[in-house]
């Protein structure tokens, strides 16, 4: 589960650098929970193709997030904002992701 959520996360990050296309196949999947087959007949591709294309997204993102490394950063603001009891601290740290 957590890989599923990191990688929820890295899509949130870097969104912006997919395409449309790939956009909407990440979201069929991860956020309405559809099946390969279900997303392979919205979009008239293959269930194969679907299947490729997640894995090219989430390699992308991996690797856009090993060379930016924008995650940690994000981890490590959250690990602050928990330990915080700042709320002017906590509601600015917030709005930066």
């Amino acid at each position: 589960m957590e890989e599923r959520e990191k990688i929820i996360k890295l899509y949130d990050l870097y969104k912006n650098l997919l395409t449309e296309n790939q956009k909407k196949c990440f979201e069929y999947y991860y956020f309405e929970d559809l099946s390969l087959s279900e997303i392979s007949e919205i979009l008239n591709v293959s269930k194969s193709f679907i299947g490729r294309t997640l894995n090219k997204i989430e390699y992308k993102l991996k690797e856009y997030d090993e060379a930016l490394k924008i995650y940690e950063i994000y981890k490590s603001v959250e690990k602050i904002k928990q330990s915080t009891k700042d709320t002017e601290t906590k509601n600015e740290l917030e709005n930066l992701f």
